[in-house]
């Protein structure tokens, strides 16, 4: 398993378009992903998931991947993350 965590700086947070755009780039991968902000989590794969998070400005995200290609998954959504958001 590899994880990462990133601060969201988008002062809208995670909404709609962000997260569509996530979930684009996560299904990309082989890996599972699972996303974790404060008490929830979600997979990676599941937009109204991730909307239900709530995730706003300042939140930390945690996101794991387990699978063939983990790191790279990781590594392209950490990079991803940092540009969208």
């Amino acid at each position: 398993m590899v994880e990462f965590s990133y601060t969201i700086k988008d002062p809208l947070g995670i909404h709609a378009r962000p997260a569509s755009l996530i979930i684009k780039k996560i299904q990309e991968f082989n890996s599972k992903a699972l996303i974790i902000c404060r008490d929830g989590k979600c997979d990676g794969d599941k937009l109204l998931a991730l909307m239900k998070l709530r995730v706003k400005s300042g939140d930390m995200i945690t996101m794991q991947f387990e699978g063939s290609d983990e790191g790279d998954a990781a590594g392209a959504l950490e990079k991803y993350i940092a540009e969208v958001l």
